[in-house]
């Protein structure tokens, strides 16, 4: 893929006709190592070719592919707790955060920290 996007940055910038020699350049230029097999398999098969016209019937083929789901729907929201919940619900997330904060203190301890910081 990265011969291929080279190539097609090298006709972009107006070489009509990338070689070899010139896509290896490009990516060195930038601290990638080309491959040679795969960068003269793809010169072999553009020649002779236009560039313009086989991304055009790309395209239309693409198109034929038809969209994809479209990802899932979204979530639906949640019931808003009721006023003797949410009082639970916050003496609950108190006694949590006690909990991690007696087991931080102990965790620190043990370098040296006799205070828990």
């Amino acid at each position: 893929m990265r011969h291929l996007a080279t190539y097609l940055l090298l006709k972009l910038g107006g070489n009509e006709n990338p070689s070899a020699s010139d896509v290896t350049t490009a990516l060195s230029s930038v601290g990638v190592e080309a491959d040679e097999g795969r960068l003269s398999t793809l010169l072999k098969d553009l020649e002779g070719k236009d560039v313009e016209t086989l991304i055009e019937e790309g395209s239309k083929l693409l198109a034929t592919f038809g969209g994809g789901g479209g990802g899932g729907g979204g979530a639906a929201a949640a019931a808003a707790p009721s006023a003797a919940g949410a009082g639970a619900e916050k003496e609950k997330k108190k006694e949590e955060k006690e909990e991690e904060e007696a087991d931080l203190g102990g965790a620190m301890d043990m370098f040296g920290g006799g205070d828990g910081y």
